[in-house]
């Protein structure tokens, strides 16, 4: 593994680099308020065998990356109501964060791969720096806030109160993946409460994922730039999510010319471990990394 930080204007950006150099390029980008220890270290593992190299980061506002500290806490009544006033930054902003990793690590292009917020991250990217992306993979995401709204309770298990030390911030990760999480899969909580806690000591912030969710509500729809990317595109979303429902893949889908949508039963809003090898699968037959020739 090879750490480092990308540098552009003021921003750094913390990334980690996993498995052989001359494998073939490819950028995983996290969701809302989450690190990069969110990519599941055994889930970046099958993606080497199968032969790429991965580079995944912490988003702006997370881990140990840049934060907007200066820029406050907006409250849910300025999130809901006046978005453009409170948000320090847009998702722009976020892909040129990403674009900046590729620079790190010298990769003029790469197959892009963003779940939730990543995948918000990830279609501005195709838009804003087409010839740096490959292909696109959005999963569990949406092209506009208004499309997959939340269910009410996935919302308020985002909003219960942050924790205060690294083994709230573990506990804490379990209670809200039991309320987004998939419902056909079981949740992997010994997993969750070291990805919590861990993140608790690299850089908490629950004032950054607010900033995030700022950003997703001021940057509005997509569609119309989505409809201009031209690489091959795969949408993954499970039918049961709670957080961003199965409405923003189709959405996703549909706005990207050719797009191939897969809509998983009993997914929730996570990666359930055993449907890892389908979707390794399909981001491998979209590349066409690991695919046997004819």
């Amino acid at each position: 593994m090879v750490t480092g930080l990308a540098r552009h204007d003021d921003v750094t950006i913390a990334y980690e680099r996993l498995g052989p150099a001359d494998g073939e390029p490819l950028l995983l980008v996290m969701g809302l308020g989450m690190q990069l220890l969110s990519w599941p270290d055994e889930f970046c593992a099958m993606l080497i065998q199968r032969g790429f190299s991965v580079v995944r980061f912490d988003n702006r506002d997370a881990g140990q990356s840049t934060h907007w500290s200066h820029a406050g806490n907006p409250s849910l009544l300025q999130l809901l109501t006046r978005p453009g006033a409170v948000a320090p930054y847009r998702l722009t902003d976020m892909a040129d964060d990403a674009a900046a990793v590729l620079d790190a690590v010298g990769w003029p292009t790469a197959h892009v791969v963003g779940a939730s917020l990543g995948g918000m991250i990830a279609q501005t990217l195709a838009i804003g720096h087409p010839g740096r992306v490959r292909t696109l993979t959005s999963v569990m995401s949406t092209p506009s806030p208004r499309i997959g709204r939340p269910r009410p309770g996935a919302l308020a298990a985002l909003g219960t109160r942050p924790a205060t030390d690294r083994d709230g911030a573990g506990e804490r990760m379990v209670r809200v993946f039991r309320v987004i999480g998939s419902p056909r899969y079981p949740h992997e909580e010994q997993w969750l409460r070291d990805v919590g806690r861990r993140a608790y000591v690299r850089g908490h912030d629950p004032a950054g994922g607010r900033r995030q969710l700022a950003a997703i509500r001021a940057s509005g729809d997509r569609r119309a730039g989505l409809a201009g990317v031209r690489v091959p595109t795969l949408v993954l979303h499970g039918e049961a999510d709670p957080l961003i429902r199965v409405s923003g893949g189709r959405a996703t889908a549909a706005a990207v010319p050719g797009a191939r949508l897969v809509v998983y039963p009993g997914m929730g809003h996570d990666l359930p471990r055993p449907l890892w090898p389908e979707m390794i699968g399909e981001i491998g037959t979209l590349t066409g990394v690991g695919v046997p020739s004819t």
